[in-house]
């Protein structure tokens, strides 16, 4: 398969994640499908060639997660039940087919990178090489993040502010189920 057919496999599945987390019955189902939502634009990002986004992306997804069910865990604490029922099996097992799916993904994604070390100057020889004339900037780096690299630094800074308003939201839907009571 084609990179385009894989995009569009993994944005019908982040599709379908938000709908899951929109109708999730509690707040933790909700949490991982907006987390299966995250590390399924990492696997964009990846496929796009675009690895700098998807670090940023898989370290604020995976620090959201973490801090979110960390607050879902501390409130919202339950006896477990055993043995374990028939729902419990089921949700097993999606969360195995759900690990397994993205794993799969994860790999393709990675062999579609160049190999570790070897380098594509596709866009960073225009950088070397014309950053200073082109941008008549006295500081390469500066003339180099504000002329050639603004749009990908406003997508890293567009990653982040999404993941602090998701975060923001869930915690306000929490508060306000506690006041309801």
């Amino acid at each position: 398969m084609d990179t385009e057919t894989y995009l569009i496999i993994i944005l019908v599945f982040m599709i379908v994640m938000a709908i899951a987390a929109i109708h999730a019955r509690d707040l933790l189902s909700s949490v991982i499908a907006q987390g299966a939502i995250g590390y399924g634009l990492v696997l964009c990002f990846l496929l796009l060639k675009a690895p700098d986004l998807a670090i940023v992306q898989i370290v604020a997804e995976t620090i959201t997660i973490i801090i979110m069910v960390a607050v879902l865990h501390d409130s919202t604490r339950f006896e477990t039940r055993f043995p374990i029922c028939r729902r419990d099996i089921v949700n097993y097992s999606a969360a195995f087919v759900l690990a397994g799916v993205l794993l799969y993904y994860f790999v393709h994604a990675i062999a579609v990178l160049n190999p570790f070390g070897e380098h594509t100057l596709r866009m960073s020889e225009a950088y070397v090489y014309q950053a200073i004339e082109a941008t008549g900037a006295t500081n390469f780096v500066k003339g180099v993040l504000w002329d050639f690299r603004a749009l990908d630094t406003m997508g890293e800074a567009a990653v982040l502010f999404t993941t602090a308003i998701g975060v923001l939201a869930i915690l306000r839907l929490k508060g306000k189920k506690q006041s309801n009571q």
